[in-house]
């Protein structure tokens, strides 16, 4: 007599950045798929249509898409192109014939849930139903932004019951920059969120000052919130060096800080460019350069604004920009590094997914962000960590300068140190909790390595 495979719980994942987007969050996505798929989940995954990844958003990492858990299903739900398409060769056949109705249409759907991807959200909720008549899904996950994910999982439980939990690994109605809420009261983006969050068996934020927030909005359902905080990927995250050379900073060499990731407009960039001016008139920094990694914003028509705000326009002065650097090759990066500059935009609820990768590479940290944000919570207890506390281009400077100091006398224990509290904020410890509170959502006990 034959046995039959035994099951395992079905997840559908509805995550519109994933791999292989480049979005800032999309690593947080690529690490919760792969977790599950590590712990026996079936995982489904609801990502944006490739046309959109290299038409709209203007770039992708396809080294990323490679460390996907071969696993993983990854299903493509279709997008209403009308907000980004400009190419009239392109345009729909109600949109060449009657392009008033054609706008109108598209602006009723916006009023009845106010987000330009509520069709990719109709599109995941009809996908969602065919799989799951097909072969029922055990629970939905969904991410946001963009929050029409957050929509369809409330749609496919109202349809189907199936429960599902919400990770908001950024915030829908809260202005994180400007530290106020970003929409009017009466919006309909209130009620939406209102209605999603009392469906919800589970609302995952990426700190306590967030969850705390929503707890305090939405009382009733506060019980049910959660913190998971981001964290980083020892696979994507290998050999960034220790010795002279290979990011340690000799008693001669020039000293190299870095920023690492894609700068935005919210970022204090030239407080950061005139702090570290500012130091090098210190002897020892005279020829200390500033290197910066990663992408200028999110999409190809804002580089040109990046370019000038770094001063790259002008004589550079020590600041260079050394271009994009696909994730699987990040460790090259901090391996060319001496002391890494933490710049963030916004305010206390920002916590931001680099900060624990940086925290990983053991060099010494300078923080460039505004006082109190939710990212000096992790970076307390960093032994290399170096905070002014302050915008104040003098005051930063003064960090830079004594991280420099630093990045010259390492040590082998400090750095040890060092990686030992970046330990605590691994993928696999942060997302533990995540894993258990889905399961506890089905009817599957834990595996057996999970229950040890």
């Amino acid at each position: 007599m034959t046995t039959q495979p035994r099951r395992r719980p079905r997840v559908l994942y509805l995550s519109f950045y994933f791999p292989p987007s480049r979005a800032s969050g999309v690593y947080r996505a690529r690490a919760t798929a792969n977790h599950l798929a590590a712990h026996d989940w079936d995982v489904t995954v609801f990502a944006a249509p490739m046309r959109f990844l290299h038409d709209v958003a203007g770039s992708v990492d396809e080294g990323l898409a490679a460390t996907v858990d071969p696993r993983i299903r990854v299903e493509r739900p279709e997008l209403n192109y009308f907000k980004w398409e400009h190419d009239l060769r392109r345009f729909s056949r109600l949109r060449r014939t009657m392009p008033l109705v054609s706008r109108k249409l598209y602006e009723a759907g916006q009023r009845i849930f106010p987000e330009h991807y509520l069709s990719w959200g109709r599109s995941a909720v009809a996908k969602a139903l065919r799989l799951h008549a097909r072969r029922r899904f055990d629970v939905v996950l969904a991410t946001g932004n963009p929050f029409a994910s957050f929509a369809a999982a409330w749609m496919i439980n109202r349809i189907t019951g199936l429960p599902y939990v919400v990770d908001y690994r950024d915030s829908w109605t809260l202005d994180l920059f400007a530290d106020k809420p970003g929409f009017p009261e009466g919006h309909p983006v209130w009620g939406w969120e209102r209605r999603v969050l009392e469906r919800a068996s589970a609302a995952s934020f990426v700190n306590e000052a967030l969850r705390g927030w929503h707890a305090e909005r939405y009382p009733a359902v506060a019980d049910r919130m959660m913190v998971v905080p981001n964290g980083w990927d020892p696979d994507l995250l290998t050999d960034v060096g220790d010795g002279p050379g290979d990011g340690h900073a000799g008693p001669a060499a020039p000293l190299r800080f870095s920023y690492v990731g894609t700068l935005t407009a919210a970022q204090p960039v030239e407080q950061m460019t005139t702090a570290f001016q500012l130091a090098r008139r210190h002897p020892e920094l005279a020829d200390a350069e500033l290197n910066i990694y990663g992408h200028l914003g999110f999409f190809a028509s804002s580089q040109a604004l990046m370019r000038e705000r770094l001063g790259l326009t002008d004589e550079p002065g020590g600041v260079h920009y050394r271009g994009p650097v696909a994730k699987t090759e990040i460790s090259q990066a901090y391996a060319d590094s001496d002391v890494l500059v933490f710049l963030a935009g916004g305010a206390k609820y920002v916590t931001s997914g680099k900060v624990f990768e940086y925290m990983a590479s053991g060099r010494p940290i300078v923080s460039v962000h505004a006082p109190g944000i939710a990212a000096t919570e992790v970076l307390q207890g960093y032994p290399l960590w170096f905070n002014a506390d302050s915008l104040d281009p003098e005051q930063i400077a003064q960090s830079m300068m004594a991280a420099g100091k630093a990045a010259r006398d390492l040590d082998p224990e400090l750095r040890a140190a060092a990686r030992r509290h970046a330990q605590a904020y691994t993928r696999e410890r942060v997302l533990v909790p995540l894993e258990a509170k889905l399961r506890s959502l089905t009817r599957f006990a834990a595996t057996p390595d999970r229950q040890r």
